[in-house]
């Protein structure tokens, strides 16, 4: 037997975990590891099951080629012919927008998915760029880049040194984070109680998080835009601003709050006036607050509101950039993507509904629209890198029809599952621990410097190529390279830019050095390893991948320390409490305060010992609490006379359902999980607990504007017995 460690890949905790396997490489335990100075030995259900997930009888072991309705595996070389003749087709008969690509959640987990997907959608040459961000976290990206005037300026609570938290829409304590990094998020929550701090949840459903917290609040899904501007309203009129940055706009925030007193968002927010106000004095009196919000706001109609109204809130009250507030972390490799240009979207619009581009994407909501409508610029080929937006996009059936008619397709994916099984070619990455590791972007939200690196553990078989390998002949092939190009080329021209740059911009560890002087110091036993090393040389430590290897259980960075000057880039030099766009933007809630409100509204539901859609084809992780039935008031159950199984519909589609009494949600709201509605791929365990697939009842016509993020919570829907 041999022990190794590894970053736990799985959810966004970043937790420390050590294996024990077997001299044929098969994996007999996996616990956290004890010596990792963030998580400390913390693991939870998903990581523990890290082995039985790697070790799957059904992911694919070779690549995969559909002719007609049947499968067969592929050799590589065959697979990447047909790759580059089905794009090339595609791509002579209708041109490069004719083709669209779509990044799914787990390429923000591994080195290879983060490292080269936006060399291949720049090698692809399309507009029709979608990824899950616009199914998760585009409001938060919208909001820091209007506010702060960069995107991937994304704060996370101080929680450790916070003596108030007040979290709206997410549930950490089962979540372990979301766009904040902290390992034992329940451990870290209780001890905030301990030390005689107060923890607030304001959620529509008694989650997990809620049960631990000082305070439960229901808040009717969609509305929390409302209870925040509530909140800031009191502490403006009430004087309890304590703003210590440089800010514009008060004036014109305060203006906007004015028509959003207590007393009027109550009734539309279903939260009493008074204890809103109330929680606007306790923030502002707190010695250290912060307020976080994530997924159950994000994906709502005012999601890019909610997500500026937080940070208003934490400006507000002195708690932003500030110990014990919300703080920016600073990671240890070199912050890609930071343009230090002031944020702005809409560069480009969809074709079908003129929806803006956000961060180079286009709102996933739309690409069924792309798919189906005809006329120039239709997509007709589709490169899908490790999504299964079937399952998890608004409206997936319409998504499954419409992947019938693509003219080719090509998926990076270890399963042959929902979305996939419309592929022409499913290129299958290497098992988890035959690849090495490194969380680029979760890194970047962590609640403590931190920096981890893991090796892979077991070796590649002869002939299969690494992830990186796949994704660099990939964006070689949409280049015009050809099949057979040396995935090493593209390595070099990455490695190139990046030392050319580096010593090209003043201020820059090694500005004015020769680069080729610098790539020959590069160490690493690949490209994703010799561009790891490269990003550590030129990131603020000073570290190197000879560093982190030496220290196998990751290296304690620090506490978090005021940076918001490194970030801040608005055209003004100030943070922005009123961007015009967000301003403009209060006219719909506004308009939405005058419709009636629906009789039930959908909410999404997190699990444990679930990740979406792909964690449902372990055995020990489904089953139990862990199954897709609709929590349902039992007041509203008996009112309604519901039995075992209820209808639910919305304006985009219909599901039968299991019900489940649950006291947790509150009155006029059910919760469904999603990642479920499986059985049309080849996943023995995921198929026999198929469940229904919550997004048939996400109509995709609707978004969040400013954002295009899809709307899954507070859906309106109607509940009837079976």
């Amino acid at each position: 037997m041999r022990t190794a460690h590894r970053t736990c890949p799985i959810c966004d905790a970043v937790c420390g975990l050590r294996l024990t396997l077997n001299d044929a490489g098969r994996v007999l335990s996996v616990k956290g590891d004890p010596d990792d100075p963030f998580s400390k030995g913390y693991t939870c259900p998903k990581g523990a099951s890290l082995g039985r997930l790697d070790e799957d009888p059904d992911r694919l072991r070779a690549p995969m080629i559909r002719e007609g309705s049947q499968w067969r595996e592929a050799s590589w070389d065959e697979a990447f012919q047909v790759v580059a003749r089905g794009l090339h087709d595609v791509i002579e008969t209708h041109g490069r927008q004719a083709v669209a690509a779509f990044f799914g959640n787990p390429t923000f987990h591994t080195m290879g998915g983060i490292l080269y997907r936006g060399a291949l959608a720049q090698a692809l040459g399309t507009r029709n760029v979608f990824s899950a961000s616009t199914v998760d976290q585009m409001p938060k990206h919208v909001a820091c880049g209007f506010m702060l005037g960069d995107p991937l300026a994304i704060s996370v609570p101080d929680l450790d040194r916070t003596d108030y938290l007040l979290v709206l829409g997410a549930n950490p304590a089962v979540s372990h984070g979301s766009l904040c990094a902290a390992p034992d998020f329940p451990g870290r929550l209780k001890a905030l109680r301990q030390r005689g701090g107060k923890l607030v949840v304001v959620d529509p459903r008694r989650t997990r998080t809620a049960a631990m917290a000082d305070e439960h609040l229901f808040v009717r899904p969609g509305t929390d835009a409302y209870l925040l501007f509530g909140i800031v309203h009191t502490l403006l009129s009430e004087n309890l601003t304590l703003i210590d940055l440089e800010v514009n706009g008060l004036e014109e925030l305060r203006l906007l709050a004015a028509e959003f007193p207590p007393e009027r968002v109550s009734g539309i927010c279903g939260v009493p006036a008074q204890d809103i106000a109330r929680l606007a004095r306790e923030l502002a009196a707190a010695p250290a607050a912060a307020v976080y919000t994530r997924v159950g706001t994000c994906t709502a109609e005012f999601g890019t509101a909610v997500q500026w109204l937080v940070d208003v809130i934490n400006v507000l009250t002195g708690n932003f950039d500030r110990p014990g507030g919300v703080m920016f972390a600073k990671p240890a490799t070199l912050e890609l993507g930071r343009t230090r240009q002031p944020f702005v979207t809409g560069r480009w619009h969809s074709r079908v509904r003129g929806l803006p581009e956000v961060m180079g994407e286009l709102p996933v909501a739309t690409l069924a629209d792309e798919i189906e409508t005809p006329g120039e610029g239709q997509v007709r080929a589709l490169v899908m890198v490790a999504g299964n937006p079937v399952l998890s996009a608004p409206n997936g059936p319409r998504l499954d029809h419409a992947f019938q008619d693509l003219e080719f397709m090509v998926c990076v994916d270890p399963y042959l599952n929902e979305t996939t099984r419309h592929a022409h070619v499913i290129l299958p990455p290497p098992h988890i621990l035959q690849m090495p590791h490194y969380d680029f972007l979760l890194l970047t939200v962590t609640v403590r410097d931190y920096a981890r690196f893991s090796p892979q553990i077991l070796p590649l078989e002869p002939g299969r190529p690494s992830e990186g390998e796949i994704m660099a002949r990939l964006t070689l092939i949409a280049s015009g390279q050809g099949a057979d190009a040396d995935p090493a080329m593209l390595d070099e021209v990455i490695l190139g830019e990046l030392l050319g740059n580096a010593v090209k911009t003043p201020g820059s560890p090694v500005e004015g050095r020769d680069a080729a002087e610098l790539r020959a110091a590069l160490r690493g036993d690949s490209g994703v390893e010799l561009m790891l090393d490269a990003m550590l040389k030129l990131g603020p430590y000073g570290l190197s991948l000879a560093d982190l290897l030496a220290e196998p259980h990751g290296i304690d960075l620090g506490a978090l320390r005021p940076r918001l000057g490194e970030l801040l880039c608005t055209a003004s030099g100030r943070v922005e409490l009123a961007p015009p766009e967000l301003a403009h933007d209060v006219a719909r809630l506004h308009e939405r305060a005058a419709e009636p409100p629906a009789e039930f509204l959908l909410i999404g539901r997190r699990q444990l010992r679930s990740n979406n859609s792909w964690l449902h084809n372990v055995g020990p992780l489904v089953g139990g609490s862990n199954s897709c039935t609709l929590h349902v008031n039992p007041a509203d159950v008996a009112r309604l006379g519901l039995g075992e199984q209820a209808v639910i519909r919305s304006a985009a589609g219909e599901l039968t359902v299991p019900v489940e009494p649950a006291e947790s949600v509150m009155p006029g709201v059910v919760s469904l999980p999603h990642g479920w509605g499986h059985g049309k791929g080849r996943q023995l365990v995921a198929n026999k607990h198929a469940g229904v697939n919550a997004n048939a009842l996400t109509d995709e016509t609707v978004v969040d504007v400013l954002s295009g993020n899809a709307v899954f919570n507070g859906v309106p829907v109607t509940i009837h017995p079976r």
